[in-house]
């Protein structure tokens, strides 16, 4: 997103003086889930009002089709007649008979508490506003105004990135201004700190006490100053100031959105006693505020709220934030170098594992997000055979990057093609490409050959990176985890009726896929022997060796029937560390695994026990 509050000023002010939005939003019926909400539609000048509910949201990939929590639409003129009101589609609403003011009144319904969707109750209203406010074609460019009628007695405060206005009010320049900015209304927490001319605010709304909220505060602020030291600075934060929405609920689900000046972050975690698994998603959110909400895809500007966004670049703006937020919690004490390692051998394991590695690329991978990212739907899938998430994807790639980077050129890394994307693509006003992306990494290691080769065979290509020789200047090993052992397959396997039934696809490779077997197949018996859930089949596996064939007694769509299935050995991986592994650890593989995980922080970091 732009910096607005320039481009509106000097470009649209002419028009936007003669059009607004005001909206205002009460809560008089939250103890079941429901906001009343007024939008004002000044200076109509079309003879149809179009409005829309969106149906996808800054940091979302799929469509989500927020229409279904709306219903008692009415639509009135400015002196309070009403107006005919048509349906075109499922998500907009046709208001006509106007004389240049229309008011639209509606009922939302919301609750969950994620980053996507809207959550009201007594405790609290919870917005992401594409799930909450309609808009009005035409006056994407128009200035807009929000109200919120705060419930008597309940306490509540707002915390979000739109810009504050006398009288109560809050204000943003324009559409997708306003749609990226999240809000929360409820008796929250909010220590804040500052670093040179930024402002941190830790909005968080949980169950626990305030000094449980300053200690996690002391946690964000570690992570703030490390990722500050991977660019050499902060973005410039419209307002100066960054603002952390948290929920930490029982009842919140799991999540975490960025957002241009602030991220939405929710789960079930009790502070303090959860706050070091909770700050990973502080770390991979925060590192958002460079990369892909500044440092951002061409292939998802301008936003569209009307479809689904594709971008072939997710590997890099998701999948890389998703290598730093680990890297970070190492490299600020939070987390250990051990459990740093255990996660990247967890994210390459799923990489040299899985089947869709063979079928396609990583932007291949990024381009089907409108399928996977939080989407619905009710047909069966292959994807476990043609998909790796791109989050996983990409975070095994920045991991064997970063080894490659400093191996092959001493002094550098992968912070410095971070940090040369951040100079040539520092705002939204300067998009990348993929192949601009190429371009800022041949100018980070010197070398356009080492860049162009890595992304035709690694990018653009379905070659993966050579992990075990990667890892070996930095002391570490890859491995098999259960090296000698029978395996099966992974296959998602559910009990249930004194058998064993294979809940997803088969993988392709696999002994089970190799022999046939597929998803609804149930197996009852193994060698014989009684087969009622998946602990009893692992055990009949574990007594064969690899190459073994063992007799499976199956169900199938056509009938019941005995099936020979060669065991495999166990290809799972992971990554150990030499001196865990009774191997020696030089003097330089010592010095370079000291020198990527140490601090990169400017400023003065908090210790950590």
């Amino acid at each position: 997103m732009r910096n607005f509050l320039l481009v509106f000023a000097a470009a649209t002010l002419p028009l936007l003086a003669q059009t607004s939005v005001q909206y205002q939003l009460k809560f008089p019926n939250a103890v079941h889930h429901e906001a009343e909400i007024r939008a004002t539609f000044q200076g109509v000048s079309q003879p149809v009002l179009e409005v829309l509910m969106s149906r996808s949201s800054p940091g979302r990939y799929a469509l989500h089709e927020f229409a279904k929590n709306v219903y008692n639409l009415r639509a009135s003129d400015g002196a309070g007649h009403a107006l005919p009101v048509t349906r075109p589609n499922p998500y907009g609403w046709n208001v006509s008979g106007h004389h240049g003011t229309v008011v639209i009144d509606y009922t939302l319904y919301g609750d969950r508490v994620d980053g996507t969707y809207a959550a009201i109750d007594q405790t609290h209203a919870h917005l992401n506003l594409p799930a909450t406010l309609v808009w009005a074609r035409g006056f994407e460019h128009a200035p807009a105004s929000l109200r919120f009628e705060i419930p008597a007695g309940s306490n509540w405060h707002v915390a979000t990135q739109l810009i504050p206005e006398a009288g109560g009010a809050w204000s943003a320049p324009n559409l997708e201004w306003m749609m990226d900015s999240p809000v929360e209304l409820s008796n929250f927490d909010m220590p804040e700190w500052k670093i040179e001319n930024a402002t941190f605010r830790l909005a968080l709304h949980h169950q626990g006490t305030p000094e449980a909220a300053r200690s996690f505060a002391e946690l964000c602020k570690a992570v703030v100053l490390e990722e500050e030291g991977v660019f050499g600075a902060f973005p410039k934060y419209d307002g100066g100031t960054y603002t952390f929405l948290i929920d930490y609920l029982p009842y919140a689900d799991g999540d975490g959105m960025e957002h241009r000046d602030s991220t939405v972050i929710s789960g079930t975690e009790e502070l303090p006693a959860s706050a070091r698994l909770a700050i990973g998603t502080v770390s991979h959110e925060f590192f958002h505020s460079w990369n892909v909400k500044r440092i951002r895809p061409r292939s998802l500007e301008p936003f569209d709220f009307e479809r689904a966004n594709m971008s072939g670049a997710l590997w890099f703006a998701e999948g890389f934030t998703n290598y730093y937020g680990p890297l970070t919690l190492a490299r600020a004490g939070i987390s250990t170098p051990e459990q740093f390692f255990s996660g990247m051998g967890r994210a390459v394991n799923a990489v040299l594992r899985a089947p869709g590695r063979n079928v396609n690329d990583v932007v291949e991978m990024s381009q089907m997000a409108p399928f996977v990212d939080a989407a619905r739907s009710i047909d069966p899938t292959n994807f476990e055979n043609v998909f790796i998430s791109y989050y996983t994807y990409g975070q095994a790639l920045a991991f064997g990057i970063d080894l490659a980077i400093r191996e092959q050129f001493p002094g550098k890394s992968l912070d410095d093609w971070m940090r040369e994307a951040w100079r040539e693509h520092a705002d939204i006003d300067r998009p990348y490409t993929l192949d601009d992306l190429q371009s800022a990494l041949a100018k980070a290691t010197g070398s356009p050959q080492f860049a162009a080769n890595l992304f035709e065979r690694h990018i653009s290509g379905k070659e993966p990176l050579d992990y075990a020789a990667l890892l070996a200047p930095a002391g570490l090993k890859l491995q098999k985890t259960n090296a000698g052992n029978a395996w099966v397959g992974r296959e998602r396997l559910s009990s249930g009726d004194g058998a064993v039934e294979i809940a997803g696809n088969t993988l392709v490779g696999s002994p089970l896929y190799n022999a046939g077997l597929e998803r609804g197949d149930q197996i009852t018996a193994c060698s014989g022997q009684t087969i009622a859930n998946a602990t009893d089949l692992r055990a009949c596996v574990e007594k064969h060796s690899p190459g073994e064939v063992v007799k499976l007694n199956v169900k199938t769509r056509t009938g019941s029937k005995i099936v020979g299935v060669t065991l495999a050995e166990d290809p799972s991986l992971e990554i150990v560390m030499n001196e865990h592994a009774s191997l020696p650890l030089s003097p330089e593989q010592k010095t370079f695994r000291e020198l990527w995980l140490k601090s990169k922080a400017l400023h003065h970091l908090p210790k950590f026990e």
